[in-house]
């Protein structure tokens, strides 16, 4: 993966959650335990994620080209309070804000529902992502369908599974005969400046998709079924731990800061082996 200017080396926001003086902590934790957590978090998401699906939602925020629910903010404290329970230690970096120690080298990214828009309108294509990071290297990856069961996950140095087998990216090398996802986000400008993207891949590939979880195109990467996703504008949370799982599934990543939006970047994750031109 190639990475300028990482949005982890720029100070943390003011934690809201504590220490408590008694709690040790976790320096010498085996990775498998991150793991575990991280699958326990994201599969106790994906169940509150499941019970709500397709009944009346509270609307937060709805803007032209996205939304956001009260249930993405209840989605985030259930994870948080289950990883920081555990490693009270560390912090938190999502969608939905800021919290943990500041000072922690352990840091978790999450997103809490990847695909809001596909949930609020009863597509069942959205997922939970949750990441842990080590001084910036990202150590641990979990990706949950709720619908489809599908669990992706990998860790540090591991062979990336999904449902506990294990996966590598598409070995196609001809671009005629390759599924590529392209996003292009929520803004008109990512709008204007994906489409054609999109227009020059639907051209060339097998077929071209925008399915609207990014977390989902990423983990699809990792296990063979597309062969790139390219994204103009995307959060961190959204891709972090698919990024570990398409490096260790043998892809290659891309994420570059994104020359106008701060905390935003560009991204191609692919199998590695098809000339995307991009």
């Amino acid at each position: 993966m190639r990475i300028t200017q990482p949005i982890w080396e720029r100070p943390l926001a003011s934690p809201k959650f504590f220490l408590p003086p008694t709690t040790a902590l976790s320096t010498n934790i085996p990775v498998s335990e991150y793991l575990d957590s991280a699958i326990e978090a994201a599969q106790a998401a994906g169940g509150l994620l499941r019970a709500n699906f397709g009944r009346p939602l509270k609307v937060d925020v709805n803007e032209a080209h996205d939304i956001k629910l009260e249930l993405d903010k209840r989605s985030q404290t259930l994870i948080e309070s289950l990883l920081l329970a555990r490693f009270p230690g560390h912090a938190i970096y999502g969608e939905e804000g800021m919290r943990g120690d500041a000072n922690s080298e352990y840091q978790w990214v999450i997103d809490p529902i990847d695909g809001t828009v596909n949930f609020f309108y009863g597509v069942p294509h959205f997922a939970i992502s949750i990441a842990l990071r080590r001084d910036g290297k990202i150590i641990t990856g979990v990706i949950y369908d709720p619908m489809r069961d599908e669990l992706w996950t990998v860790e540090e140095n591991g062979v990336p599974r999904m449902n506990g087998q294990p996966i590598a990216v598409s070995d196609r090398t001809e671009l005629a005969e390759a599924i590529v996802s392209v996003g292009v986000a929520k803004s008109l400008d990512t709008i204007n400046r994906g489409l054609p993207l999109f227009e020059r891949m639907v051209r060339s590939v097998k077929k071209c998709r925008m399915m609207g979880s990014a977390s989902l195109d990423i983990a699809y990467v990792a296990c063979g079924r597309l062969d790139a996703y390219i994204e103009g504008q995307i959060s961190l949370w959204d891709v972090a731990a698919g990024i570990l799982l398409v490096e260790r599934a043998g892809g290659t990543v891309v994420l570059e800061p994104h020359e106008n939006a701060a905390e935003k970047y560009s991204i191609v994750a692919s199998s590695g082996r098809l000339a995307l031109g991009v």
